[in-house]
């Protein structure tokens, strides 16, 4: 086959140097034929193979492989025989000798014949109208903790505006906390999403694109005006968009590894790279993606007023020890809510436990197992009842260990001033002041009180409250419950008005 090259000197001798094309086939050692096709045309020469290529080593294996090829058909997707798998199948069980590269090309080239590649419409969004989330995984370090993160991503499918946010799981607050989030991230509302038919949204496929919604997702969807589509079963290619920000996603924000020191830590760095991105410019674009999410924000839905309260509600009791079970983990609250039911509120981040609509205590979500999550301030009440048990109270002991120094010196110095154990009783009233006060702000009054001799609680609470700004109002005792059932009162009646109506019928009756 000629190269270039010698097109260009045979064409140099019959154009520039006027000779023959005979006398140019016997210079070079090429037939007339091939002089002619020179001249004809400078392109590089291309091979075209007239006949199939002998391949007598694989020949006998080829209806294995094609047979194998049908069957894979049928099966899973992701458990399909790769090309490799084929050749060391091959050489396990059939004793293959042949080269790997062989089985690969034969593969390759069945694989369309049997299963043409699925061809796809080149596609146009008007702005503010479609965006389309996924889940992608991805490993991350946090706190130098190897974990998995689930982030969930959104896409703007005019601007191409993207949104990454990693979860510790995939639940469904998870699931409403990231779309939440992206809203309030894009500074409006899409008017159109596009999901696949996870559990957190779908409770039952029916036939058609018709399907059975979560009762929480509806009302996620209701809150924010919003319609919902879901794609075919398996056909993922119809939300293109984000399926390939999962992929982008992971090759650029999770490569390297992340590391950082919290969830909070690591999702402030995901949304600056989001950020980021608004400053490229995509192929067949005259403006950046920050441009064009300018120009789509005024085409959004506005955002509600209020956010949606992505959790999850459930009903639990309060233990005798004043402990709730989520989740294999104990979490407390206020005794004087032993045995009653309350609502816990599961978020992504926290936990909250409400009480006739107001709530009694909030943790922060520990996804580890069977902990106990203890706040001191729930037990002070019950301590005051029984000071005896301060010295052996679990969370009092683990408080202890990393309070202020200054805490044991007043707690001292309370106990030589007053009989026990009023000492103690007072000092629990002090620790009280931390609903409203911070522990920097408690650990310069108590430092203040020893120097002043000021031993009561309301002489500390009175120089807090001229010192500092209080963080919050402290609940009224009227709307909290005792920790002892109250007696119950029954009214008496009202004799005189019996009298009355006595009296009243005996005149008439004179």
């Amino acid at each position: 086959m000629l190269q270039v090259d010698d097109k260009e000197k045979i064409r140099r001798a019959f154009f520039l140097d006027n000779k023959s094309q005979r006398q140019i086939a016997k210079e070079f050692h090429h037939s007339r034929r091939t002089i002619a096709a020179a001249l004809a045309n400078a392109n590089p020469s291309t091979y075209e193979q007239r006949t199939a290529r002998p391949a007598p080593v694989l020949a006998p294996y080829k209806p294995i492989i094609d047979q194998w090829l049908l069957d894979d058909r049928t099966a899973p997707r992701k458990q399909r025989r790769t090309a490799h798998r084929i050749y060391t199948q091959l050489c396990e069980e059939h004793h293959f000798v042949g080269a790997e590269s062989t089985v690969r090309r034969y593969v390759r080239e069945r694989r369309i014949e049997l299963e043409p590649p699925d061809a796809f419409l080149l596609l146009e969004y008007a702005p503010g109208q479609d965006a389309q989330c996924d889940f992608g995984e991805a490993q991350v370090s946090i706190a130098g903790e190897a974990c998995t993160a689930q982030f969930f991503c959104v896409k703007l499918c005019y601007s191409k505006t993207p949104f990454v946010y990693a979860f510790p799981h995939q639940r469904q607050e998870a699931f409403l906390e990231g779309q939440r989030r992206a809203f309030e991230f894009f500074q409006g509302v899409p008017h159109c999403v596009w999901y696949d038919n996870l559990k957190t949204a779908v409770f039952k496929i029916l036939q058609g694109h018709r399907r059975e919604e979560q009762q929480a997702f509806t009302a996620f969807r209701s809150h924010y005006l919003f319609e919902s589509r879901f794609c075919t079963p398996g056909e993922g290619h119809e939300k293109g968009a984000v399926e390939n920000l999962v992929g982008y996603a992971r090759r650029n924000f999770f490569t390297p590894v992340p590391e950082a020191d919290s969830w909070d830590a690591l999702n402030a760095h995901l949304l600056a790279r989001c950020r980021a991105e608004q400053m490229r410019r995509l192929r067949g674009q005259a403006q950046t993606i920050g441009e064009l999410w300018a120009e789509e924000r005024a085409m959004m839905l506005p955002l509600p007023e209020h956010p949606y309260e992505c959790c999850r509600i459930l009903p639990a009791r309060v233990s005798s020890y004043g402990l709730i079970t989520f989740e294999t983990n104990r979490y407390s609250v206020p005794m004087q809510y032993v045995g009653r039911q309350v609502l816990l509120k599961a978020f992504v981040e926290r936990l909250e436990m409400v009480w006739e609509d107001r709530v009694i205590a909030t943790h922060r979500r520990c996804y580890a197992r069977e902990r106990d999550l203890l706040d001191p301030q729930h037990v002070l009440r019950l301590l005051l009842q029984r000071p005896g048990a301060w010295e052996h109270a679990r969370v009092i002991r683990e408080w202890q260990a990393r309070w202020p120094k200054v805490y044991d010196r007043m707690l001292a110095a309370l106990r030589a001033h007053y009989p026990e154990p009023q000492g103690l009783r007072e000092f629990v009233r002090m620790l009280g002041l931390h609903h409203t006060f911070t522990e920097m702000q408690m650990a310069a009054a108590f430092a203040w009180a020893l120097s002043a001799h000021c031993f009561t609680e309301e002489g500390v609470r009175q120089w807090l409250r001229a010192q500092f700004a209080p963080l919050a109002d402290p609940l009224p005792e009227e709307v909290v419950p005792p920790l002892t059932r109250p007696t119950p009162r029954v009214a008496l009646p009202n004799l005189e008005q019996y009298q009355a109506l006595v009296g009243v019928g005996g005149r008439d009756g004179n």
